[in-house]
């Protein structure tokens, strides 16, 4: 694979699956003697903001907030 004249690369997508490169991912680079290495940055905050982001609208449930904790603690 070829680096663009905007500096870009195409991570393979058999590669993006195995190590939870989705979009909007952070990531670093590591230089080494060997070459360059490419890390996922992972926090908790940034795990959670993405899927807070990601399910935000999905609900289908026409639930009230009082029904839906009803529901989570088992009352009637």
């Amino acid at each position: 694979m070829r680096i663009t004249s905007k500096g870009q690369v195409t991570i393979p997508l058999e590669v993006r699956e195995k190590f939870g490169l989705l979009p909007h991912t952070e990531v670093e680079f590591e230089g080494r003697k060997d070459g360059v290495y490419l890390r996922k940055v992972e926090s908790a905050k940034q795990r959670g903001d993405r899927l807070v982001r990601h399910l935000r609208g999905k609900a289908t449930a026409r639930m009230s907030t009082d029904q839906i904790m009803a529901l989570t603690r088992e009352e009637e």
